[in-house]
C-alpha cells in the first residue's frame, strides 16, 4: 500500500510540474531572450521551484554554521551534496536575490517545452564530449561576469550506491573558483536523500535541514579548496546522522 501511495505522490509531481510549467513558460521564454532580463525570468523560475518544493509537501530549516553572510551584489559558486532532484528547487529558494545558473546535462534540452526553457537558464554540457566538458567552465565564468551565480554539485551526479554518504568531488567548481577568483558558498542538504530519492517507490513529505557551512575565498590552491569543502559537507552529514 505504501508503494502505491508513493507512486501516486510521484504522479502528482508530474501534474504539478506540468501546471507550473504552463504558467511560467511564456514569461521565462520571453524574458530569457536578453541576458540583462534574466533576473526577471528568474523570478518565475523561483515560482516554479517554490510550487514544486512546497507543493510536494516539503519544508526546510536553515541552520547557519558560520557568521559569514551572502552579499547581495556578489556572485558565488554554490556547491552542495546532491541526493535528489529537489536539491535544484531548494537552491533557488535559498537565493532570491542571486539569479542562478545551473550546469546541466545537454540531453535534457530534448524534453518538449521544458527543454526550451532549460537550455536558456543552464550552461549545457555533453558529458560524452571532452571539448564540451572543457568549455563548460568558460561559459560559467561568462555567466558569472554577467551577474549570475553558478550552482555546481561537485560529486558530478548522484551515486548509484545509496550507502555512499558523500561521493568524491570533481575539480570543476574549484578550478572555476581559483582560475576566475570567485568565492564558493558551501551548503549541506540533509534529509532529501530519504524523503525524495530516485527510487519512485520510496519517500515521504517532511522538513529538510539546510546547513550553510561557509564561504571559501579562492586564496588557496584547487586541491586545498576541494579538500576543505568536502570535509565541511561530509562532517556535517555525519554529525547530523548521529
Amino acid at each position: 500500500m505504501t508503494k502505491i501511495l508513493n507512486y501516486l505522490w510521484r504522479g502528482w509531481l508530474l501534474i504539478l510540474g506540468s501546471l507550473l510549467t504552463a504558467f511560467c513558460f511564456l514569461p521565462v521564454y520571453f524574458l530569457s531572450f536578453s541576458k540583462k532580463h534574466y533576473k526577471y525570468a528568474y523570478f518565475f523560475v523561483r515560482i516554479w521551484c517554490f510550487g514544486l518544493f512546497y507543493g510536494m509537501g516539503f519544508r526546510y530549516s536553515f541552520i547557519a554554521k558560520t557568521q559569514k553572510k551572502i552579499e547581495r551584489n556578489r556572485q558565488y559558486i554554490i556547491i552542495a551534496n546532491h541526493t535528489s532532484i529537489m536539491d535544484i528547487m531548494l537552491v533557488c529558494l535559498l537565493f532570491p536575490h542571486h539569479p542562478i545558473c545551473f550546469v546541466g546535462k545537454k540531453e535534457l534540452e530534448k524534453i518538449p517545452v521544458f527543454g526550451t526553457i532549460y537550455k536558456r537558464i543552464c550552461v549545457l554540457v555533453d558529458r560524452s564530449s571532452a571539448r564540451s566538458r572543457a568549455d563548460v567552465y568558460r561559459k560559467c565564468a561568462e555567466r558569472m561576469k554577467e551577474g549570475d551565480s553558478i550552482v555546481i554539485f561537485p560529486e558530478g551526479g548522484v551515486p548509484d550506491d545509496t550507502r555512499i554518504v558523500l561521493d568524491s568531488f570533481k575539480d570543476g567548481a574549484f578550478s572555476l573558483a581559483t582560475t576566475h577568483q570567485f568565492p564558493i558558498a558551501v551548503f549541506t542538504f540533509s534529509g532529501l536523500k530519504e524523503m525524495f530519492p530516485f527510487d519512485h517507490s520510496q519517500g515521504y513529505m517532511g522538513r529538510v535541514k539546510v546547513f550553510f557551512n561557509d564561504i571559501l575565498e579562492p586564496n588557496e590552491d584547487l586541491q586545498a579548496l576541494k579538500s576543505k569543502a568536502y570535509h565541511l559537507i561530509k562532517s556535517t552529514l555525519c554529525e547530523d546522522s548521529i
